[in-house]
């Protein structure tokens, strides 16, 4: 159990929609630890039904994990960095799509400007990768933000090898451990882990 007790989180949500329910039981660790949560979604996240859901049935419980808050335009994502609203924010899950554009640049929806406007205070922004081509063509862009400063891992391994040998997701477990670290500037190690079997 982290103690996340004082930490102003941003928890911000975009389309892997397959690890929805993940993500949220996430928040919800964090929130018991003590963390305060501030849901930020992509637009993507907050408008499509999927065969994993409706977007209800995740918005709802991350706006009460939230104290009744949910950030989900780019106009409201704005002011996180100019407001001190958060003291770390963690991108989870985080896809191919999205990992690209961090490694970019591009802001272009509301997770993306919240971790700009964040990342404007030299604040750790955490990502938490599910894609199934991690270790193909979003490899670039994975080594780029694992070089680059302000940004930590949560741990993650190849979720099924055989099947889906490029494919990458995070140990979502350790979310708690992972921000409790990066508000200190450490990266938990291992930040690799093998495989389940």
């Amino acid at each position: 159990m982290a103690d996340l007790h004082g930490i102003r989180l941003g928890f911000a949500v975009c389309g892997s929609f397959c690890n929805a329910a993940n993500a949220l039981k996430a928040a919800e660790a964090c929130v018991r630890d003590g963390a305060e949560l501030l849901p930020i979604v992509s637009e993507h996240f907050a408008s499509m039904k999927t065969r994993f859901g409706a977007p209800e049935a995740f918005l709802e419980p991350l706006t009460a994990l939230g104290g009744g808050r949910l950030i989900r335009t780019i106009q409201d994502a704005e002011p996180i960095g100019p407001k001190n609203m958060t003291d770390v924010l963690a991108v989870c899950p985080c896809t191919g799509n999205l990992l690209a554009k961090l490694a970019a640049g591009i802001t272009d929806n509301t997770v993306t400007m919240a971790v700009k406007s964040h990342l404007r205070g030299g604040k750790p922004v955490i990502v938490c990768i599910s894609t199934n081509d991690g270790l193909a063509a979003s490899a670039r862009n994975l080594g780029d933000l694992l070089n680059r400063r302000h940004y930590y891992f949560v741990p993650f391994r190849q979720d099924d090898p055989r099947r889906k040998p490029a494919s990458l997701v995070a140990d979502y477990a350790l979310l708690p451990e992972t921000v409790a670290a990066a508000v200190q500037g450490a990266q938990i190690q291992p930040v690799l882990l093998a495989p389940e079997v």
